[in-house]
């Protein structure tokens, strides 16, 4: 097997909420939308963002529960720290729970923001190598 991801699926409560939140809220494009079943953005070269209604992804995987918050985090790496705070200001804008970035012990500045299905993204400044090697 390659060493590389093709999606990432997030099973969601209510897909017309989640399509205002990441496409009218974030400004996103979406490269599949299906009203009801599924809506998947491209977030990279060759990965995909895929957000799956959570009756269809049911008859497929069988039951999903969520108790409290997931146990994952989605990180979006970004070369400022202004460009962190924006980006959680938009969030917020979009209907998003948001709380306000910090420099962390690791040396880098994050925050996190929550969309409408409870799954959190740490917006951050990853000043070492390997973070530089994120951005594009």
């Amino acid at each position: 097997m390659d060493q590389r991801l093709s999606l990432i699926t997030l099973v969601v409560d209510d897909l017309s909420r989640t399509r205002a939140f990441y496409l009218d809220g974030l400004g996103w494009t979406a490269d599949v939308d299906v009203p009801g079943e599924v809506l998947m953005i491209r977030i990279g070269q060759r990965l995909l963002l895929s957000l799956w209604q959570r009756d269809h992804a049911e008859a497929e995987i069988g039951p999903v529960t969520r108790d409290g918050t997931p146990p994952i985090t989605l990180a979006h790496n970004l070369a400022t720290p202004d460009e962190v705070d924006t980006v959680l200001v938009e969030a917020r804008a979009a209907g998003g729970a948001a709380e306000a970035a910090t420099q962390r012990e690791w040396g880098g500045y994050s925050g996190y923001f929550t969309d409408p299905d409870g799954f959190r993204w740490e917006i951050a400044v990853n000043p070492t190598p390997l973070g530089e090697s994120l951005l594009p």
